[in-house]
């Protein structure tokens, strides 16, 4: 009987129901545009972290071009060129492991004004800064916050750590890049292997690999596993970031030595090679005009740094930024005089090689 009357009250109230229609369409719409979203991001992704970001064999594809000639962005050549900062975001997991959300690698690239050539800056992840939402935390768990629970979302966890360095460095953020280990290794493969030259042997905590000291040729497998290294070397994690700066310039050199760039089989290969471990952020500065710039860069060859920082807080677990040199540096960053800072600071620089 109740169940008769239950049933007999749905159907009276059934008219009254609003149609799911619209918000079905919605949500379509929604997905759809995330969907493009993300395959333009992939299709884009290899193109910014290594041509925009890095400037990679762009000027060597237009040697008669002068040095000194208009933008070809279109920007009238009375206008003077602004600095570019791209922010490029290594994680592990997503997919093909356990889902860790935490940015090990934030590397920030700038390229000055005057286009003299790009300089790769380390932001330490055990860096104490203000997580919106989060409070006083390490800088890799802004990715984690961001990303969320259960399936994290790339974009998201990009889109909070943007803003976090954005806040940090007190510079503005033009495009940037998410890769996971797994992204990084099928890109490695895909240029069959790069040249990392160690100045010291780093022993493998994950597999017992060793890795001697000097220059060698690392596939995707090895490439990942000395990226993750951080426990045996002496200065941890800043380690691991002098090696992840040595890794993308072995990378440069590779490609461009491969000519890479003028080969549209193994350029299109290297473009789909990362798949979903690639993330690309082009919303404030697209594409198009950011590889319009590379061809005034005055040298490909970049100049590794890293945030100066103080000793670790009283939880031996988190850094702070030293208080005079660091904010000497990010002081020199956002009025673009890293040039300047380089020649007054020679032990900063990491060298790539």
């Amino acid at each position: 009987m109740i169940e008769d009357d239950l049933r007999a009250a749905f159907v009276r109230h059934e008219p009254l129901t609003p149609s799911t229609g619209p918000l079905r369409a919605a949500i379509d719409r929604l997905a759809a545009t995330r969907r493009r979203r993300r395959q333009r991001f992939q299709a884009a992704g290899v193109t910014l972290a290594l041509l925009a970001a890095l400037g990679v064999g762009v000027p060597q594809l237009r040697p008669d071009r002068p040095a000194d000639g208009p933008a070809m962005s279109g920007r009238p050549a009375d206008v003077p060129p602004e600095a570019l900062n791209i922010l490029l975001l290594g994680v592990d997991g997503f997919g093909e492991q356990p889902p860790y959300r935490l940015a090990d690698s934030v590397l920030l690239v700038h390229i000055p004004a005057d286009r003299s050539r790009p300089y790769l800056i380390s932001l330490p992840r055990d860096l104490e800064v203000s997580i919106p939402g989060r409070g006083i935390d390490k800088l890799n768990s802004a990715f984690f916050t961001g990303a969320g629970e259960p399936r994290p979302d790339l974009d998201a966890g990009y889109d909070l750590t943007r803003r976090v360095v954005a806040d940090l460095t007190g510079v503005r953020v033009d495009a940037g890049a998410v890769l996971t280990f797994a992204g990084l290794r099928r890109i490695t493969e895909a240029v069959d292997g790069v040249e990392v030259c160690l100045p010291k042997k780093v022993e493998s905590w994950h597999t017992r690999r060793t890795f001697p000291a000097g220059c060698q040729r690392l596939d995707g497998d090895a490439s990942v596993d000395l990226l993750r290294q951080r426990r045996y070397l002496p200065d941890g994690a800043s380690d691991r970031d002098r090696n992840a700066q040595r890794y993308v310039g072995g990378l440069i050199r590779r490609v461009v030595g491969q000519d890479v760039l003028t080969n549209p089989v193994r350029l299109a290969a290297l473009l789909s090679a990362p798949g979903k471990g690639l993330a690309v952020d082009d919303d404030g500065l697209p594409l198009t005009k950011l590889v319009a710039v590379l061809p005034e860069l005055k040298s490909v060859d970049p100049v590794g740094l890293s945030l100066p920082v103080g000793p670790p807080t009283d939880d031996a677990t988190r850094l702070r930024l030293d208080p005079k040199q660091g904010r000497a540096f990010l002081a020199a960053l956002s009025e673009d005089r890293l040039a300047q800072w380089v020649a007054q600071h020679p032990e900063r620089v990491n060298p790539v090689r």
